[in-house]
């Protein structure tokens, strides 16, 4: 688990002011988490995360105007640092696929347990990807359809190490922590680490670790306790 400085600052996207005062109210009470900001829609929470500079930015899809997989799309095409998850209402498992495709680390209902909500956060926080169980076997049914002889390419290309490493990472593992457990240098790991992604045709660990929860590689048993099945990006 990664070390914080200071507390989590969250930044609540939803369009019901009652949702992000119930969010904001309960959040605020937690010793490590601070809610720095709310927007009503996806231009504002874009707008929001460049100036508030958030840890973790809770994000509605369905919203007025630019709706969150707007926001998402954005966000990431200006370089904005923060982890998105995305908190919805919306049951169409269709939409969870885009919205990891689009940048978002996490994917939960809204009758997520409030308690598991806070451990979801720090859990997306400190690196994990994370998704409800429904979220995740949707995103496992849409990634391996159509494309996936492509997909099977990237995997067979990898070395056994690198496959061992890829394992490593969709359990949540550290470069350090990769490094003790095949006894090599981090710098070799890292190397590891940059010749799969290549292979692999992604940008960075999170998706690597979204592409091995698609190909059941290395999750089995991966879950938090938030219920939901979890990956460390």
């Amino acid at each position: 688990m990664t070390s914080r400085q200071g507390p989590i600052k969250v930044l609540i996207a939803d369009d019901h002011p009652v949702v992000r005062q119930g969010l904001r109210t309960f959040l605020g009470i937690q010793d490590d988490i601070d809610v720095v900001g709310e927007a009503e829609d996806g231009t504002s929470a874009v707008t929001l995360a460049e100036s508030l500079k958030p840890d973790i930015v809770l994000m509605d899809l369905k919203m007025p105007g630019a709706d969150g997989l707007t926001a998402l799309t954005e966000l990431r095409a200006r370089g904005v640092t923060a982890r998105v998850l995305v908190l919805t209402s919306v049951t169409e498992r269709g939409h969870v696929l885009p919205a990891v495709q689009a940048g978002a680390a996490g994917y939960l209902y809204k009758d997520v347990d409030p308690a598991a909500l806070v451990q979801a956060i720090r859990a997306v926080h400190d690196g994990h990807v994370l998704f409800a169980p429904d979220a995740a076997e949707a995103m496992l049914r849409d990634g391996t359809a159509g494309g996936a002889g492509a997909d099977d390419r990237g995997l067979a290309a990898l070395t056994e190490r690198e496959r061992e490493v890829l394992v490593h990472i969709a359990r949540g593992r550290s470069n350090r922590e990769i490094a003790r457990a095949l006894v090599v240098s981090e710098k070799t790991v890292k190397t590891h680490v940059s010749n799969l992604l290549m292979k692999l045709g992604v940008q960075d660990r999170t998706q690597a670790a979204l592409y091995a929860v698609r190909h059941g590689v290395g999750t089995s048993g991966a879950a938090g306790d938030t219920g939901g099945t979890t990956a460390r990006g």
